[in-house]
């Protein structure tokens, strides 16, 4: 059981593992690290969650570092094992960008990748054990450490309204406001029906970023969640038993809601690039 579990118990430890470490304002004004979840709470909206920061862009840092690796010292006649799955990846997400983009826009294969990348690289911390920078971090002085990014709905929140701001910008540079205003009022029911419409069209477009990002945080909180249960409630010879088979599985998943996050990107944008 980790250190920080102050109160010794399985509730105890897994309400530990599931606090961010907050910085913020604290009730008498000073500024600094929140040591328990009521002082983070008492900090209210403004607080950052530091461990989501650091791991986010820490993923994103070595996410740059890796492809820019490949590319300085790429090999046609001997590839790397690392230059060949970049390649795999890039061929995959360009192939999905020309299947699934209908418009012409220089930036979606690049934001489709680095989504992709970026996403699998914070969803790929899950899988490290969940005792061993939280321990190593808590013997350092640090109370809390949540080292996936995307178990925070925060980060997911993030995320999901840059690409909403994206899908309204293009939508309004593609069609003009007057476009734009049109599409939410007049479709899918014509002129007659246009307060039904508006309200269609705009629940509609509220729910995408809704979508993209409580369903990331959902299946990462989720996997996490199942693997400190494990931690806590499983005797400690039969915990690899049950968190071998589980973090094979999510391998998968963590695969798999990278590209959803990705596809579900490129349709949108697509649709900000149609007009009617």
């Amino acid at each position: 059981m980790a250190a920080g579990s102050t109160s010794g118990t399985p509730a105890g430890y897994i309400q530990h593992h599931l606090y961010n470490l907050t910085y913020g304002r604290h009730p008498d004004g000073s500024w600094g690290l929140a040591r328990s979840h009521h002082e983070a709470a008492d900090m209210g909206f403004m607080a950052i969650h530091v461990d989501t920061m650091f791991w986010s862009l820490a993923m994103g840092a070595l996410f740059l570092w890796l492809f820019r690796r490949v590319a300085v010292s790429i090999s046609i006649e001997s590839p790397s094992r690392l230059q060949s799955c970049i390649e795999a990846i890039v061929e995959m997400v360009d192939k999905s960008v020309k299947e699934t983009f209908h418009g012409s826009n220089p930036l979606i294969a690049p934001l489709a990748l680095t989504l992709f990348v970026w996403i699998f690289l914070m969803n790929f911390m899950d899988l490290i054990p969940v005792d061993f920078i939280p321990h190593a971090t808590f013997l350092a002085g640090i109370p809390y450490m949540k080292v996936v990014p995307t178990a925070d709905v925060n980060a997911t929140f993030g995320m999901a309204f840059a690409v909403f701001f994206l899908m309204i910008y293009y939508s309004i540079k593609i069609k003009g406001l007057g476009g734009f205003g049109a599409e939410l009022a007049f479709h899918p029911f014509g002129k007659a029906l246009l307060p039904v419409n508006l309200v269609l069209e705009l629940v509609s477009l509220f729910a995408k970023p809704l979508s993209l990002s409580l369903r990331l945080f959902g299946n990462l909180f989720a996997g996490e969640l199942i693997f400190i249960l494990i931690a806590a409630l499983i005797p400690f010879w039969l915990q690899w038993a049950l968190s071998v088979p589980w973090a094979i599985f999510h391998i998968l998943v963590i695969t798999l809601q990278a590209y959803i996050f990705m596809m579900l990107t490129i349709v949108y944008l697509s649709m900000s690039h149609q007009t009617h």
